[in-house]
């Protein structure tokens, strides 16, 4: 069996959606540009963040879209960098400047960790 099977409907992925919730584990995805100056800081400050703050309990997926331009049409990603945490919920979007830990951490609702 799959270690995370695909849901067979939406009550189905919400209940899996409740159980990674409750074990507070963070998901999140980082849309870049290539290797820009620019996309190499938004990488290192997030890895930087998620070290520091959520150790052992993050899953961080650094998406670049010029290689994968068909996830950006997805999350309807319109500007880079953009960060999405799916989990736990509510699911939030922070674009643009990633440099502020503090913002990233409020925008994040990352609370207590």
């Amino acid at each position: 069996m799959p270690k995370n099977p695909q849901p067979k409907d939406a009550t189905e992925a919400f209940e899996r959606a409740q159980r990674v919730s409750r074990d507070n584990v963070y998901h999140l995805r980082l849309y870049v540009t290539g290797a820009t100056p620019q996309s190499r800081r938004a990488t290192n400050k997030i890895k930087a963040i998620c070290e520091q703050h959520l150790k052992g309990r993050y899953d961080l997926k650094v998406i670049d879209l010029y290689q994968q331009p068909d996830l950006a049409a997805e999350d309807q990603i319109v500007a880079v960098p953009t960060l999405i945490k799916d989990l736990p919920l509510p699911t939030r979007r922070l674009v643009g400047d990633l440099s502020v830990t503090e913002r990233v951490l409020a925008g994040l609702n990352i609370t207590g960790v």
